[in-house]
């Protein structure tokens, strides 16, 4: 072996030596992020915005990995955590999906009774209304006699609702042209004196509209004589 021949091999061990160097410093470095990140975990992301008292879907969210150090401990992990239940607040999209922002699907407490009403589209839901909301139910009535004034009575106060169902066409049959209109099925939980104002008031009431109001107020006026209006009160 000449010289030239000698040079060259000992640059080539040379390169396979700096090479080895730099994969051990490679190794080295992805060691040292790894025990500072530690492994990764499941977590749940927010596809797109989700209403309050909606409930959850599996498609409304997207599995993504990060490290378990960072997550909280109330983060979701599995999505079988959402069956049955709401989200309590407006769900942003791009949100880490939480415990805390979902509750179990309302349910009939003891001394409640469920029943359901068509409710207009238009006047009574306007597609803000879902299930665990809290509204108050309004009755229109006419007056009991010829020249007694019509009457807009509250005959419930902090009704929670159970369901909303589909939109539904329906015909009035007091309207002579033969229109149909829109309503929704929607279901409340209820006390049964409550109960019996509502059927009363679908049965009887020329309109009957719900009042969408913040679940920790209960929606009963302080004053009870409030709870029925007639337009000679703003004169």
């Amino acid at each position: 072996m000449n010289s030239r021949q000698r040079r060259g091999v000992i640059l080539l061990l040379l390169s396979v030596l700096c090479a080895l160097g730099a994969f051990a410093g490679v190794l080295a470095v992805i060691s040292d992020v790894n025990s500072k990140v530690g492994p990764e975990t499941t977590a749940y992301r927010v596809k797109s915005a989700v209403a309050p008292y909606t409930p959850l879907r599996a498609a409304q969210f997207e599995k993504i990995s990060m490290p378990e150090r960072w997550l909280s401990d109330t983060a979701v992990t599995d999505l079988r955590q959402i069956e049955g239940r709401i989200a309590v607040t407006k769900l942003k999209a791009g949100s880490l999906l939480q415990t805390d922002m979902i509750v179990e699907q309302p349910e009939l407490q003891p001394g409640q009774q469920e029943i359901a009403i068509m409710v207009d589209a238009a006047t009574g839901v306007a597609g803000k209304i879902n299930a665990g909301a809290t509204v108050n139910i309004y009755a229109t009535f006419a007056g009991e006699k010829k020249d007694a004034p019509s009457q807009s009575r509250m005959i419930v106060a902090g009704a929670r609702v159970l369901s909303v169902g589909k939109l539904t066409a329906i015909s009035d049959s007091t309207d002579r042209t033969g229109r149909t209109s829109q309503a929704v099925p929607i279901s409340f939980a209820l006390s049964t004196l409550d109960t019996q104002r509502v059927a009363y008031a679908e049965s009887f009431a020329e309109h009957v509209r719900l009042a969408l109001v913040a679940p920790t107020t209960g929606g009963a006026p302080a004053d009870q004589r409030d709870r029925t209006y007639t337009l000679d009160k703003d004169k």
